[in-house]
């Protein structure tokens, strides 16, 4: 039967011909630093843009404009409440932007930024990014949340459109 011998931090710290940069005798492992002089390079802060593009189709609202373009809008209105920072919320932005141009001068579209309007998603009971509710005289008739394929976005649509 072959000996085993137990490898624990206090054998690798009482051999001599094992050199290490740390301690092992003790539950806390640091490491010296070889670059401490160097500095990271200086990066300018991350601002987060808009979401809707200068050709998008659906327009920004925000707390200012909320009122005249959404509730006391004469068309139906759609409204994608959305964040620069949410993947699922590029690929609702795509369809919406496509349903606004099919839907021109029948709908009016927009997205609102949850992260700078938050108040506004507080109101309406947004909890998570995409939401798509869709206004008529001003009070909400439809809501479909996640992201969904556009027959589903179409077929809400076309609901609030009869009422």
């Amino acid at each position: 039967m072959a000996s085993s011998t137990s490898i624990t931090p206090s054998y690798f710290a009482s051999t001599s011909r094992h050199h290490f940069p740390f301690n092992l005798s003790s539950s806390w492992i640091s490491f010296p630093l070889k670059f401490a002089s160097s500095s990271l390079p200086k990066r300018p802060p991350l601002t987060l843009k808009p979401f809707s593009s200068p050709q998008s189709k659906a327009a920004v609202v925000t707390k200012d404009t909320w009122e005249k373009s959404i509730v006391e809008s004469d068309l139906p209105v759609l409204v994608e409440f959305s964040a620069s920072w949410c993947g699922p919320c590029r690929m609702v932005h795509q369809i919406i932007d496509e349903i606004a141009g099919e839907y021109a001068g029948k709908l009016n579209c927009f997205i609102l930024n949850t992260d700078i309007d938050f108040p506004i998603a507080e109101d309406y009971e947004i909890k998570a990014v995409p939401v798509v509710l869709l206004f008529k005289n001003g009070e909400k008739r439809e809501t479909v949340v996640g992201t969904m394929p556009k027959d589903f976005y179409i077929a809400a649509i076309e609901r609030v459109l009869k009422l």
